[in-house]
This record gives structure tokens, sequence and C-alpha cells, in this order.
């Protein structure tokens, strides 16, 4: 074993940082072990230097991230800052000064993965970043290089356990999204501005880099279309439930069958309670890829949390180390496909559609007229009515999104509909 320490810098010390040090402390034996030499803590930069960090030595501690990363001593830059700057520069420049970067940025990744590469690349050096998407699950590196004689054709998972929380929830009790929100907020799982789970915003940036490493083409955040769970009311989860199914948040990246172009979305949508995503409750993750030769794979596990990312970050920590010592580098941006990216309307699926309508003879002929003309095939209908009202549930066959979109804004022209109480896809079947 190389008894010099290959030198680690550390961007961020929060819940992952702290949990990176921590791990990196109480496995050092075993880490030198099979890296082949000893890692060694440089320096942590932080904004707020005087909190206490248990396990850190203060000396290591300093406000000067660039200055750190700059130094031309440290191996390994460790990033877990998040946000996009400076974040972005500070990665380039650990890059310039030859040192490898394990990153846990999905937002950054999402927005500027093909420059980060392109720099790496330009440099000699290493980007790892598993713990971007889905915590301690490895998933991106199976789909890079276990899967990388397969093809394919689509990925389908719940990424954001924020989200699969409150909706899990809303399915359990029976609390409306508001309560399960609340909830969700008291233990831990939701931030005080939920905005960037609730609305789909970080779900949409995993996508976007299972995508692209699925299909191996460029696929960005905005080419992700972004739908969150603050529609979803305990009647859509009821209705579901009647179905057989189960309401999930889901990020869904597809090849097309003709394999000339690809989609990613994210929206939620039911599932039926025999798919096996049905079953993931609580804040856990699971994505389920599907491949022409491999078949159906599944990866389940904790999506979040600062040990489980943590340990995502020392497995590419560990690889980073290996190569620098082996002198080579791990796989870079694969875009050789170069397929465009579908919009939404494109997307062929389903629909379940609740009305609120009036309660009398030739109202559902007029709704399904509705359909007819806009090429949309209704598969079944439930009506309810009481005092004039009436509840029309509609779910179609596959159709393409654009076509159920026009429908959609068609029926809320009838005169005979008051209100399209709800609108969500049907996945998974």
């Amino acid at each position: 074993m190389r008894t010099r320490p290959l030198k680690v810098a550390l961007l961020g010390c929060g819940v992952v940082g702290s949990q990176v040090v921590r791990l990196m402390t109480t496995h050092a034996d075993d880490l030198a072990a099979r890296i082949g030499a000893p890692l060694e803590l440089a320096g942590v930069a932080v904004r707020r230097p005087d909190r206490v960090r248990d396990g850190i030595d203060p000396s290591l501690v300093t406000t000067d991230a660039e200055g750190l990363v700059t130094r031309g001593d440290i191996d390994v830059v460790v990033e877990v800052i998040g946000g996009v700057e400076p974040a972005r520069t500070l990665i380039g420049r650990a890059f310039e000064h030859g040192a490898g970067v394990v990153t846990a940025n999905k937002a950054l990744l999402a927005q500027d993965g093909p420059a980060l590469h392109a720099a790496a690349a330009e440099h000699g050096a290493d980007l790892y970043y598993e713990a971007a998407v889905a915590g301690a699950i490895p998933l991106l590196r199976p789909l890079r290089e276990s899967l990388a004689g397969d093809k394919v054709n689509r990925v389908l998972g719940i990424v954001n356990g924020t989200t699969n929380f409150i909706l899990d929830r809303m399915e359990s009790t029976g609390a409306g999204y508001g309560e399960a929100l609340d909830e969700a907020t008291a233990l831990g799982y939701a931030e005080a501005d939920p905005t960037a789970d609730v609305e789909g915003f970080d779900a949409a940036a995993k996508a976007a880099i299972l995508a692209g490493i699925a299909f191996h083409t460029r696929v960005r955040l905005d080419d992700v279309h972004r739908e969150g769970i603050a529609e979803v009311t305990a009647a859509d989860i009821a209705s579901a439930r009647r179905m057989g199914c189960t309401v999930k948040l889901l990020a869904i990246c597809e090849r097309a069958e003709d394999g000339r172009s690809v989609t990613a979305r994210v929206h939620p949508a039911m599932i039926p309670l025999s798919h096996p995503l049905a079953s993931v409750k609580g804040a856990y993750n699971a994505v389920f890829v599907e491949a022409d030769s491999a078949g159906r794979l599944m990866f389940y596990g904790p999506g979040a949390g600062g040990a489980p990312t943590a340990s995502a970050v020392l497995g590419d920590l560990v690889a980073v180390c290996r190569n620098k010592l082996g002198g080579g580098r791990g796989p870079g941006e694969s875009a050789y496909s170069r397929l465009p990216v579908s919009p939404m309307g494109e997307v062929v699926t389903r629909y379940h559609i609740s009305l609120d309508v009036v309660d009398k003879p030739g109202v559902l002929a007029q709704c399904a007229m509705v359909f007819a003309d806009h090429g949309v095939s209704i598969d079944t209908v439930r009506q309810t009515g009481k005092d004039g009202e009436a509840s029309l549930v509609v779910v179609t066959h596959r159709a393409p999104d654009a076509a159920l979109s026009a429908t959609v804004e068609a029926l809320r022209g009838l005169d005979t509909v008051h209100d399209v109480a709800s609108i969500m896809r049907v996945e998974g079947e």
C-alpha cells in the first residue's frame, strides 16, 4: 500500500457533508485497504466557520472554497453544497488544478452536465455523481456500466422521497394534501420551503440525468416535462383505489418505439397495485428499468438522508482515488446517440378525467362525442348523480397527450360541464 495519503477537499459540511467526514473517519482503515492508499481530509469549506462540527479539526475549516480547491495538492474534491453557483465555478477550478470531483449536485448536472463532462475530459479528471440520483441506491453506475452492453428502453421511478411520503400518507390515512405536507415537514421529510420537491423540480433534475445516461443522449432540465403533486386531492386517491391503483409522482424516461427520439417527464400518475412501484412506501425511492436483454430490473432503497447519500459519495470517492493511483479515468459522458427529446404532446398515455356535470339525459353522449372528435377512445366510464348534479369519471385508452389535452379543453367549454375536477395520467400497464 502507498503510504502517502490521497488528499480530499470537502465543499459543504451540512447533513451530507458531515456524514462524509464521519464515514471517512470511522472506516479509514477499510477505505485505505480498498483504495490502496490512505485518505486525508485536507480541508472543509463552509459558509459559517463558527458552527461547532463534531469530529472535524477546526484548523481544517475555511470559508475560502476557491483557495482550497486550487491548492495543487488536492487529489479529489467532494462537492455537497448544492445549487448552481458557486458549485459550478469551484468544480471547474478543481478540474483545472488536476483534481477529480465527486458531487451530489443534481441541479447543476441537469443544467450543465455536458459542460462539466467536457471540462473534466479537457483536464484528464474524473467526474462521478452517483449520489445525485436516488441517494444510497446504486443506480447510475449500473445504467452507465453494467448495462453498457444492452439497450435501455424505459426508466420509470419514484425518485423523490418527500412526495412519496406525502402521497403515501394521503392514501393510508385519508388526509388531504396540506395535512400530509404538514406532517412531512414536522418529521423532517420536507424542507421549510418544499417547492423543489412538491412541484417536481427535484425529480425533473434527476429524470434529466437518468435519461441522458440511459439513452446516451443529452437531456437538459428544460427538456423534462414537469408537474407537481399540489393539485392531487383525497378524491383522486380514492378514485385510484376504486380502480385498483395508487398515486405516485413518477419520473418517466422513454425511448420511442421507432428508436428515433426520447421523452422525459415528471408528473403524478395512477399505477396498478400490481406494479412493483406501487408497494414503495414512505420516503423510499425505487426505479424500474426495462432493457432489451436484461429485461425488467428494479432498484430500491433510501433515496435521501445524510448517511445514505454519504454512502454513495464514498463509493464514488473510492472509485476516483483508485483511478488516481492507477493512472486511469472513469467513464465520461456518453452522448453519441444525439437523439432529439420529443415534447410532451407526442407522448402516448392514458388519462383519468373527473368531470362535474349536469345530471340530465344526453350529457354522457355529449361528452363522449368530444372524446371521439379528438380521436381519443374511452376505456371505462363511471357516473354518479344526485339532485341534478353528477360526477362523471372517464378513463381513456392510450392516445397522444396533445389529443387528450385538447379533449379536456373542449370539455371545459361545454355548458353541461361545470368543472373538470381532476386530470391524471395512468401509467404502468
